[in-house]
C-alpha cells in the first residue's frame, strides 16, 4: 500500500515561515500531494523528543524556525541521535545578521506576527480589497492606493488579495462588454491606475475551464473567440484612453505581477 509522504515543520511561534519556505520549495519536485505536518508554539524539549522521534518513524524530515537558544539545540541534539534530517530556515539568516552588524537577537518567537501598526494596516487593506472587489462600489476607486482593471479572468481579485497581504488597498474593477465604466477611473491620481491584460488564446483557455468548473457549456458567448476579440479590442480602447500602464499578466504568477505593479506605485511621484 502506497504511504502518503509527510514533510514536518515545526516552530516556537505559528509556523507561518516555514510553512511558506516549504511549500515553495515542493514546488521544484514532483512529490503527489505530501502532507505538512504543522506543530506550533513548540516549548519544551520533550516536545522536540516526541517530534523528532514521530518523524524518524514516519520517515521524514523536519524543517523549523526555532529562535530559543534550547530549543535549537535540542532539535539539533534529537536529530542526529534519531538519524533524522533536520533544516534550520532561520538560522543562518540570524547568524549572518548577528556577525555582520554585531547585533544580538532579541530570541523572541513570533515577532513577525506581533500585533503591531503594520499587522492592522494589512487587515485593514485586505477587508478593503473585498470590499471593493469586482466592481462591487465605485466609490472605493478614489480610496484605493492601487486599482485594477481588466476584462474577466485576467486575476483581477488574486492579485488585490495578494497585494492587500502586502498592506496595499486595493480596488479592482471589470471591463465588461457594453457596460459604460464608472467616470471615477478618469479621477484616479496619476501611477494608481493598472490594466491588465493577457493573450486571447490563454483567456479563452482559462475561461473555458472556468465554465466546466461550474458545470455550464461551453458554448457561450463568454469563450467565443469572436466575442472575446471583440471584449479585448473594446477594454484595450478604454486603457489607451486611461493612459495608465498595461500589465500583461499571461505567463507571470501572481507574485512577479504585484512585484512589477508595487514597484511601479512606489516610484509615482504623487505618494
Amino acid at each position: 500500500m502506497f504511504k502518503q509522504r509527510q514533510i514536518f515543520i515545526c516552530s516556537d511561534s505559528a509556523c507561518e515561515t516555514a510553512d511558506r519556505v516549504v511549500r515553495a520549495a515542493m514546488q521544484q519536485f514532483d512529490l503527489g500531494n505530501p502532507a505538512v505536518r504543522r506543530f506550533k508554539r513548540i516549548n519544551s524539549e520533550q516536545e522536540i523528543a516526541e517530534l523528532v522521534q514521530l518523524a524518524h518513524t514516519e520517515q521524514s524530515f523536519i524543517a523549523y524556525t526555532l529562535v530559543q537558544p534550547g530549543l535549537r539545540e535540542a532539535i539539533q541534539r534529537e536529530g542526529t541521535e534519531w538519524s533524522v534530517d533536520i533544516v534550520d530556515i532561520m538560522g543562518p539568516m540570524m547568524e549572518t545578521i548577528k556577525s555582520t552588524f554585531k547585533l544580538e537577537p532579541l530570541m523572541k518567537p513570533g515577532l513577525l506576527y506581533d500585533m503591531n501598526a503594520d499587522y492592522h494596516r494589512r487587515v485593514e487593506a485586505i477587508e478593503f480589497a473585498v470590499k471593493y472587489d469586482d466592481g462591487r462600489d465605485p466609490r472605493g476607486l478614489l480610496l484605493a492606493d492601487i486599482v485594477l482593471i481588466g476584462v474577466s479572468r485576467t486575476s483581477k481579485t488574486p492579485l488585490s488579495m495578494y497585494m492587500a497581504y502586502k498592506g496595499y488597498k486595493v480596488a479592482n474593477w471589470p471591463l465588461v462588454p457594453g457596460v459604460k465604466p464608472p467616470m471615477e477611473l478618469w479621477q484616479i491620481r496619476k501611477h494608481r491606475l493598472f490594466a491588465l491584460t493577457m493573450d486571447i488564446e490563454a483567456l479563452i483557455k482559462i475561461r473555458t475551464e472556468r465554465l466546466r468548473m461550474l458545470g455550464l457549456g461551453a458554448g457561450a458567448s463568454y469563450v467565443s473567440g469572436l466575442q472575446v476579440l471583440e471584449e479585448y479590442n473594446e477594454a484595450e480602447a478604454l486603457m489607451k484612453s486611461l493612459r495608465c500602464p498595461v500589465i500583461d499578466v499571461t505567463s507571470t504568477s501572481i507574485e512577479e505581477s504585484a512585484d512589477l505593479i508595487m514597484e511601479c506605485w512606489e516610484k509615482s511621484p504623487d505618494l
